[in-house]
């Protein structure tokens, strides 16, 4: 691992310290105890003197307070980022949750994608036509599932199994070796983006209920996805447990 304490230290000084005392009470028999009927607090402020070490303790002033509070709201100004749009909300977006550990759920029309097969399937990688998919991720999850037809999903619309290898039978992906770097400031467009990428540019390698996820041998149905260029054969796609409702919750 890198040493960076010395790169921190260039960086960042510290410049105050507080300290916070809160009143305690004394029972008879010499015990100390929180009053939690009355907490009164008192914030010492400290500066930092030239050798890093706390000089003339007094009492927080109201700038300090001002200048503490500004910090915490920006703080928390730039924990509300994660998962913003950055104009009109896209299209595509079906539910957005966007707490600290929230998620997003959204949608793809069908389309051709460029996809990677590991060479023990047999699948040479190449274009194929995919279906419409419904997509739930969080910073560090990701489920997947197909849809027929082009249209935009509401909460009727049927979903089905993600006709695809890595992926589990509730949907989520097997991400296997692949690096997850999703933070608190990602916005809305970049973090679908990253996730589909994620997905598409990794390469397929193996099924985990056997096959499945479709009516007909998965190995098959892509090794003549890749060669022919047809359309999505949506016949193919077993319906899924869940529901979209269920997704958002």
């Amino acid at each position: 691992m890198k040493n960076v304490s010395q790169q921190f230290n260039d960086q960042y000084m510290p410049i105050k310290a507080l300290l916070i005392y809160q009143s305690v009470g004394q029972e008879e028999d010499g015990n100390y105890h929180h009053r939690e009927n009355r907490q009164e607090v008192y914030v010492e402020s400290y500066d930092i003197g030239k050798q890093g070490n706390p000089i003339n303790a007094h009492p927080l002033t109201i700038p300090e307070m001002q200048s503490l509070n500004e910090l915490l709201q920006s703080t928390q100004e730039l924990k509300g980022a994660y998962l913003k749009s950055r104009g009109v909300l896209p299209g595509k977006v079906i539910y957005i949750n966007p707490l600290t550990n929230g998620f997003a759920v959204w949608y793809t029309p069908p389309q051709e994608m460029n996809l990677f097969f590991v060479d023990s399937l047999g699948i040479p990688s190449g274009k194929a036509h995919i279906p419409a998919m419904v997509w739930k991720a969080s910073k560090d999850r990701l489920d997947v599932f197909a849809i027929k037809g082009k249209s935009k999903p509401t909460v009727k619309t049927a979903l089905y199994h993600a006709p695809y290898f890595n992926i589990h039978y509730n949907g989520n992906v097997c991400m296997g070796t692949v690096v997850i770097n999703i933070d608190r400031n990602t916005a809305l467009e970049d973090f679908m983006a990253q996730w589909e990428s994620y997905f598409f540019n990794s390469y397929f390698s193996h099924t985990i209920h056997s096959d499945s996820s479709t009516k007909i041998n998965i190995v098959q149905l892509w090794q003549e996805q890749v060669a022919t260029g047809r359309d999505f054969p949506q016949e193919v796609l077993v319906k899924s447990n869940t529901s979209l409702n269920h997704l958002i919750r």
